[in-house]
């Protein structure tokens, strides 16, 4: 008995700064699963730290760990880094030199939003698929190339490897895990507990902008991308982006995507779908006026792009994210 509570331990890691939720989330998800589980199937759930004095997490409640780094038993079920400012704002040396030899005596290794900054720096990821909360994907894509970062997925599940987005995505992350484990129908109950969905709408795509804030720093590639967002209800051609500046159509296509990382056309499109979004979350127009105001032609068209890239239609995202 002893050895099977060892194979099924959850070791959740702490630091200073860490984001609480990021921890509690993922863990209330585990000891709920505890209460439909017989004793010898149950998760044994541990905490870790350096030291086992007090830790501040970001919010500014204290917590104190079960264990010291080094007390952490081998042949554990589940290593996870959660993440917070503690992770991805301050080097901390001694958890990364010692997460290599942790990672290796687990069965999987994971980590909740930010965390996977740890990971990282720990050398962790090389190869992998991963994610991280949406506004942190480009830095972590931009810090560390060698891993195969994931825009949109709310987790990422590569081998012995569980990533996810940001903050609450952490019991999406536990839920998957307990299905893999127990089972679908077992998941789906502790969802019923937490009043979570099982499958969450859309992965992470629709909760941050498509686009970074338009630049006005007067470059020919800058007052493109500003006249698109400040006229979007106009029609485009590349060519017609490409007379603003007086450049050919070739040119400012490959000036461009050199430039913004993506086409003109899929910037314009990015654009028309950020624009609806601010109309769906902001106010009750008809769905036919929020098309014509972004300049989608038809609210059948809207439907299309946001159901390829948002993952969920117009009338379901405002009901998700309207204001009411």
């Amino acid at each position: 008995m002893q050895e099977n509570r060892a194979q099924r331990t959850v070791a959740m890691v702490l630091f200073n700064d860490v984001l609480l939720l990021d921890v509690t989330g993922p863990m209330d998800a585990f000891a709920i699963a505890n209460r439909f589980l017989p004793e010898d199937r149950r998760y044994r759930l541990v905490t870790v730290a350096q030291s086992q004095g007090a830790i501040r997490s970001s919010c500014g409640l204290k917590v104190l760990a079960d264990l010291r780094l080094e007390d952490l038993p081998a042949n554990i079920e589940l290593l996870l880094v959660p993440g917070g400012p503690g992770a991805y704002d301050v080097a901390l040396p001694e958890l990364e030199r010692w997460l290599p030899g942790a990672v290796r005596g687990a069965k999987r290794f994971g980590a909740i939003c930010t965390g996977v900054f740890l990971l990282a720096r720990a050398g962790l990821l090389g190869g992998y698929r991963c994610t991280t909360h949406w506004n942190y994907v480009e830095r972590l894509a931009r810090a560390f190339p060698q891993a195969k970062v994931e825009t949109e997925q709310i987790y990422v599940v590569d081998r012995d490897l569980i990533t996810s987005g940001g903050i609450t995505a952490g019991i999406d992350l536990a839920l998957a895990i307990v299905a893999e484990d127990h089972g679908k129908a077992l998941a789906l109950e502790v969802a019923k507990v937490l009043l979570v969905a099982r499958h969450r709408q859309g992965g992470q795509t629709p909760y941050g902008p498509l686009l970074a804030a338009v630049p006005r720093d007067g470059s020919a590639i800058a007052r493109v991308q500003a006249y698109i967002v400040d006229h979007i209800d106009q029609a485009f051609t590349v060519q017609k982006m490409a007379d603003l500046v007086a450049m050919s159509g070739r040119n400012f296509a490959r000036t461009f995507q050199r430039e913004v990382g993506i086409t003109p056309l899929q910037y314009l499109q990015n654009a028309r779908i950020d624009q609806a979004r601010k109309l769906l979350e902001g106010s009750d127009r008809p769905l036919k006026v929020v098309a014509a105001q972004c300049g989608f032609g038809s609210d059948r068209h809207m439907r299309k792009v946001f159901c390829e890239r948002i993952g969920m239609t117009p009338a379901q995202y405002r009901a998700q994210f309207g204001g009411g």
